[in-house]
Parts: C-alpha cells; sequence; structure tokens
C-alpha cells in the first residue's frame, strides 16, 4: 500500500463517528471481467466494509449493479452496510428492495429495449436488465462496439433514455435528477467528512457531489480507482489515485485498521 496515499486519508480518521465511506462496486471493489455477470468482490472485501461501518457514520456501496446483485455479493459485510444500485434508482431498506416512484413509468420502455438489444446483438455481446435501466456490453466482443453505440443512439432517441458511458459498456437510463451524486449528498450531506471510490464516468457525479460538499465544510476525498481504460477525467478529478482494486481495498482495510485503533485509545 502507497503511505502517501494513505497519508491523504487523514480527514477521514478525525472523526469516523460523524465520516461517511461510499464506494463503486465494478473496478472498485471487484475486478473487471469479461462477462459481467461473473463479477465478485474481492475476497477481502464484505470483512473490510463491515469493520468500516463499526466505526464509521455510514458506509454504502453505490452502484449501477441492481441492488439485488450487490446483496448477494456483499452479504458477508452485516446489515449496517448501506446499498444503492442503478444509481440510485434503488436502494436496501430493511431487506427489502425500494424503488424511486418516478422510475416506473421507465419500466415498460427500458424493457423494450433490452427485447430489441437482445434479438439484435451481435454474438458475445451481453444485455443486462436493470429495471428502469439496462446495459450493453461488449468485452467479450470488442468489435461490436460500434454497433451498441448505434443503437444505444437509436433507442436513447426513440424513448427519451440518458446514454451512460461505461467500460467497454453503454447504459441507457431515465433522465431523472438521480445518479451517484445525489446519493452522496443524501448520505453524507449531515456528516462532518466523506470519500468515494469509484472507477468510471459514472463515477464524476459522485466526485462532483463532494467538490459540493468541500464548498460547505466537509472534509472530503476522491478516490480514483484507476487502470488503462479509466476516463482521464476522473483521474484529474482524484485526491487520491490507486491501481485497480486490491490496492483500492487495501487502503480501505487500513482505513478500518486505523480508525479502530483510534476507537481504543
Amino acid at each position: 500500500m502507497d503511505d502517501v496515499a494513505f497519508a491523504r486519508l487523514a480527514p477521514l480518521l478525525r472523526d469516523p463517528a460523524t465520516t461517511a465511506i461510499l464506494t463503486d462496486f465494478d473496478g472498485t471493489l471487484a475486478a473487471i471481467v469479461t462477462d459481467p455477470e461473473k463479477a465478485v468482490a474481492l475476497p477481502a472485501v464484505p470483512g473490510v466494509l463491515a469493520r468500516l461501518a463499526e466505526h464509521y457514520a455510514a458506509v454504502a456501496v453505490v452502484s449501477g449493479r441492481p441492488v439485488t446483485f450487490l446483496a448477494r455479493h456483499l452479504s458477508g459485510a452485516g446489515p449496517s452496510l448501506r446499498l444503492f444500485g442503478v444509481y440510485g434508482l434503488e436502494w436496501m431498506e430493511d431487506g427489502v428492495v425500494r424503488g424511486a416512484p418516478e422510475a416506473e413509468p421507465w419500466l415498460a420502455p427500458a424493457a423494450d429495449v433490452v427485447a430489441a438489444a437482445r434479438r439484435e446483438a451481435p454474438p458475445g455481446v451481453g444485455v443486462e436488465a436493470k429495471g428502469a435501466a439496462l446495459a450493453i456490453h461488449w468485452r467479450r466482443a470488442p468489435e461490436a462496439g460500434s454497433w451498441a453505440q448505434a443503437f444505444a443512439e437509436d433507442w436513447a432517441g426513440r424513448t427519451g433514455m440518458l446514454l451512460q458511458p461505461g467500460r467497454r459498456a453503454l447504459e441507457l437510463r431515465p433522465p431523472l435528477l438521480i445518479d451517484k451524486g445525489q446519493v452522496v449528498e443524501a448520505v453524507a450531506g449531515a456528516c462532518s467528512a466523506a470519500c468515494f471510490a469509484g472507477d468510471d464516468a459514472g463515477d464524476l457525479p459522485a466526485f462532483a457531489a463532494l467538490d459540493r460538499l468541500a464548498r460547505r465544510g466537509l472534509d472530503v476525498v476522491k478516490l480514483a480507482v484507476a487502470d488503462e481504460e479509466s476516463p482521464g477525467e476522473l483521474v484529474a478529478a482524484a485526491d487520491v489515485v490507486v491501481a485497480g482494486p486490491a490496492e483500492a481495498v487495501a487502503l480501505l482495510d487500513a482505513l478500518a485498521t486505523a480508525a479502530a485503533a483510534g476507537a481504543g485509545n
């Protein structure tokens, strides 16, 4: 672990009881894999998140994945971990999946796009249904990227859905004022400090939310989990940059250890 990177997390250790730790899932807690359905959190992740939740005011995973996916993969982190899926369109509350009511009118259009994509997609292209949203993945078929872009743009025009670029993927989402940034502000707005860790363009609204919270007086840390596919604007906006999920999880583990040591003093 980079000692310089850890030193930059110092604002998160001043008062863990009033500090929020938020993170993405894919590319941050889990390695990017060829088949997104086979993505799993690194083995240490549930334990690290559980340890963080013992000392921090809020610990949350905010992902483009459905919240049921997150719950299945992070069940070992315990009930204190907060889960937000589909960029905040849904969340887990007392073991029950809740959804934003304003997303309901978009369930049918999203289902129509999913059906069309599954009919028309070239071999190797994955189509992931997410309720009121969907994702098209072409990591297994790199040559299909241009097809995916054209298909997504066409259906965005037909439905009014928004395009969200990803890592060899595109998502179509409802045109609602709900994103990772809104979740960050809702979770961390009453805190003294906050961190968000992410790896992709979908995490830029979370970084922007931290900037807004900083202007209100919060101590914030924007953690980019970078590799050769990471967007340059994410890395440029970050306070701390680490190389891949293994380094990110090691940093969070060190943060949990330091918070526990501080609580024992």
